[in-house]
């Protein structure tokens, strides 16, 4: 017979015999199991009611999760002004940190639909996906939604804010932009750089592994 005894030690529930800790007076020795640390645990894409995305974000927050709403400022006229407003940079999405198998907090939450994934099955966000978003958040720079670019020039960003960020490289109307997607929304982000601060890298070779002479061929940027 087990008996179910209350963890103390942050390491999830416990199962010991019970007839061990009567001989015992209370004292037992039992394996630990660690539980993953909240900053541990693996991005999810939720999709959301549009007009209720900050409520959502909050909502969840309030709940103890950590959420990630990118916004992006844009200028908007009227006839009679003009209004700079916060926008998400995927609209109708969301994105949280949680444990998949304990998901019913996260789809009771309003404005939550549902989990993104492929076919029924919860899939995570690529960690480096959602630090390359905050990168471009934090540096300040004009970023803006783009649709999904998966053909260009591949570049390494060696200076500047975004310094170590890899993505796809656009030149419009003479504005180089790089492009960084979320692969499982089909989704990307475009912000404003300065060429100077690219170089080129082959196709499947990451940034340590470019040759002296790729590192300084020009580029071409994609249309």
């Amino acid at each position: 017979m087990a008996e179910l005894v209350q963890n103390t030690s942050g390491c999830g529930e416990i199962m010991v015999p019970s007839a061990d800790r009567n001989r015992n007076s209370g004292l037992e020795i039992v394996q630990c199991v660690t539980l993953p640390r909240p900053d541990q645990l693996p991005w999810y894409a939720l999709r959301i009611q549009s007009r209720l995305a900050s409520f959502a974000s909050t909502t969840l927050r309030g709940k103890g999760y950590e959420e990630f709403l990118p916004l992006y400022r844009s200028r908007r006229r009227w006839s009679d002004r003009t209004k700079e407003l916060e926008l998400p940079l995927f609209p109708g999405y969301l994105f949280c940190r949680f444990d998949v198998s304990d998901r019913l907090p996260i789809l009771t939450t309003p404005g939550v639909i549902g989990i993104v994934g492929i076919g029924k099955t919860p899939a995570p966000v690529d960690l480096d996906e959602i630090e390359a978003i905050r990168v471009i958040l934090r540096s300040g720079l004009a970023a803006q939604p783009w649709p999904s670019l998966r053909v260009g020039s591949k570049v390494y960003i060696e200076r500047g804010p975004l310094a170590g960020l890899e993505g796809i490289i656009t030149n419009t109307d003479k504005v180089y932009r790089l492009i960084v997607s979320v692969s499982l929304l089909q989704r990307s982000v475009a912000v404003e750089i300065d060429r100077e601060w690219a170089r080129p890298i082959a196709d499947g070779m990451g940034p340590r592994a470019v040759t002296l002479s790729e590192r300084t061929r020009p580029f071409v940027a994609a249309p």
